[in-house]
C-alpha cells in the first residue's frame, strides 16, 4: 500500500566534484526523496522517464520497494543534468539542464495512490504540483521548490504554498522568496501565510524549523569524507516525510524527530555519489547515526 506520494524528476546526471566524476548515473528529486523515505514507509512515485532510461535503474527502485505505477515511459531521452561542484559543496554549478520529455510531463495519479495520506510536491514546476494536489486528499502535504520558480513562476508557486502544511526550502531561497535577508522572518512570513511549519535547509550547516511561535535547529553531520552533495535536500526531506508518515504524528516534538532522521540520511548521501551509499545502509545506520546526532547537541 502506497502511504506517500512523491512527484518530481527522475533524470541521469553527469557531476564533477574534486573528488571524481561520473556521467549518466541515476538522479533527480523524486528519487532522492523517494529512496530517503522508503526507510520509514511506502512511497510512490508520479514523474516520467524517456526511452532511453536504463533497465538497471528502475531495478534500483523496485529494490527498495518504491511502488513505479505512477512512472510514465515516453518517447524521446530522459530529463538530464550537468554540473560541477568546487571545494565550496554547498553550491552546485550548472553547465546544462535538458528536460527532454518532461518538458510534456503531465502527471496522472494512479488509482493505488490516491488512498495515500501522505504528499510530497518535489522540486518541479508550480503547475504540475497544483496538478498533483488536486486529484489527492493527503492529510499532509510537503513541497519543495528552487529559484527557477520563485524567479519566473513566483505567483502561482505562493499560491500552491499555501496549500501546503510544511514547506523545505534552502536559505538562499528563502531569502530570495520572502524578499528579506533574515532566515527568521521568511520563516515567520511562513507560518502567517497558514502553514504548520517551514525547514530551511543550510546544506552542511543544518536546518532551521520554524513552528508556530517555536524555532529548533539541527546541526549538520560533521563529516570526515564528503564526495558529492547532488540529492542530499531531497534525500533529507524525504527522510523527514517519511518519518512523520511512520508515526501518523506532525507534533512539533515529533517533526524535532524527523528532521534528525533526515539529516542522518542526508549525510550518508554525500559519502558517494548518486545511491552509492543510500542503498547499502540500513535503518540500524540510520538509527546509530540519529544517536551519534543527539551526542552532538547535548550539554
Amino acid at each position: 500500500m502506497v502511504n506517500l506520494v512523491v512527484t518530481g524528476s527522475i533524470g541521469l546526471d553527469s557531476i564533477r566534484t574534486p573528488f571524481g566524476s561520473v556521467k549518466d548515473i541515476l538522479g533527480g528529486a523524486a528519487v532522492y526523496s523517494s529512496i530517503g523515505a522508503s526507510f520509514f514507509t511506502n512511497p510512490g512515485i508520479v514523474s516520467v522517464v524517456g526511452e532511453d532510461f536504463p533497465q538497471e535503474h528502475i531495478e534500483i527502485l523496485k529494490k527498495k520497494n518504491i511502488s513505479l505505477e505512477g512512472l510514465k515511459v515516453m518517447p524521446g531521452k530522459t530529463f538530464r543534468w550537468n554540473g560541477y561542484y568546487e571545494y565550496d559543496m554547498n553550491q552546485a554549478h550548472t553547465l546544462n539542464t535538458e528536460l527532454n520529455v518532461f518538458e510534456k510531463f503531465f502527471p496522472e495519479m494512479p488509482d493505488k495512490y490516491k488512498k495515500a495520506e501522505y504528499l510530497y510536491l518535489a522540486n518541479i514546476s508550480p503547475e504540475l504540483q497544483l496538478q498533483v494536489l488536486e486529484e489527492l486528499s493527503p492529510k499532509l502535504v510537503g513541497i519543495d521548490t528552487m529559484n527557477f520558480w520563485i524567479e519566473n513562476s513566483r505567483k502561482k508557486l505562493l499560491e500552491v504554498i499555501k496549500r501546503c502544511n510544511i514547506l523545505f526550502i534552502n536559505d538562499a531561497e528563502a531569502r530570495e522568496l520572502f524578499e528579506t535577508p533574515s532566515l527568521v522572518k521568511a520563516g515567520k512570513k511562513v507560518i502567517d501565510m497558514g502553514l504548520h511549519a517551514v525547514v530551511i535547509k543550510k546544506g552542511e550547516h543544518g536546518s532551521l524549523l520554524f513552528t508556530n511561535g517555536k524555532i529548533f535547529s539541527a546541526p549538520g553531520y560533521p563529516l570526515e569524507t564528503i564526495v558529492d552533495p547532488t540529492g542530499a535536500g531531497d534525500t533529507f526531506a524525504g527522510g523527514v516525510m517519511g518519518y512523520i508518515a511512520k508515526t501518523k504524528d506532525f507534533s512539533d516534538d515529533n517533526i524535532r524527530k524527523a528532521i534528525i532522521y533526515g539529516s542522518a540520511l542526508a549525510s550518508f548521501d554525500v559519502e558517494d555519489f548518486s545511491l552509492g551509499k543510500l542503498m547499502n545502509i540500513s535503518i540500524e545506520d540510520i538509527e546509530k547515526r540519529y544517536g551519534l546526532f543527539k551526542d552532538i547537541v547535548s550539554f
